[in-house]
């Protein structure tokens, strides 16, 4: 079994950031498509996609926001950290091949009663360094 590092309540500092990277394939969206019956043509069919403003197939831009959950629930803070919400802005498309790097920080915490709030950014890039998807992000971290 894989042995997660987890950032609890309390160790949490603003300032701190992690990342996670991936190629974006075919096969990805196939399967995005398959688990939320997104089927949009714009992501799944060739023909169609070569007729928009794009040329050619895009990824969901929710494939990008995975990346930020991933990077939020495996990274930064880590397992157990709840995602209460998230903002998100879809810049540029994806592209099959491109690869992405997602990357949150701390912005701010919040002591509530019983509880913590984080208050993070997150962005994604492509392997340009151009923005793809950029939002905000709130978690609990994780209790001991």
């Amino acid at each position: 079994m894989e042995e997660y590092k987890i950032i609890y309540e309390g160790e949490l500092k603003e300032g701190m950031s992690g990342s996670i990277s991936k190629r974006i394939t075919e096969e990805d969206v196939d399967t995005f498509a398959k688990v939320t019956g997104d089927y949009n043509p714009m992501h799944v069919d060739e023909e169609f996609a070569e007729k928009t403003q794009f040329h050619k197939k895009i990824a969901h831009g929710m494939l990008s926001a995975g990346m930020i959950s991933a990077c939020l629930g495996n990274k930064m803070p880590g397992p157990g950290a709840i995602y209460l919400n998230q903002t998100l802005k879809f810049e540029k498309p994806v592209y099959f091949g491109d690869v992405l790097v997602a990357t949150v920080k701390v912005e701010n915490i919040e002591q509530k009663a019983h509880f913590q709030i984080a208050t993070l950014s997150t962005i994604v890039t492509n392997q340009n360094g151009e923005v793809v998807t950029e939002g905000k992000a709130q978690i609990m971290p994780a209790k001991h």
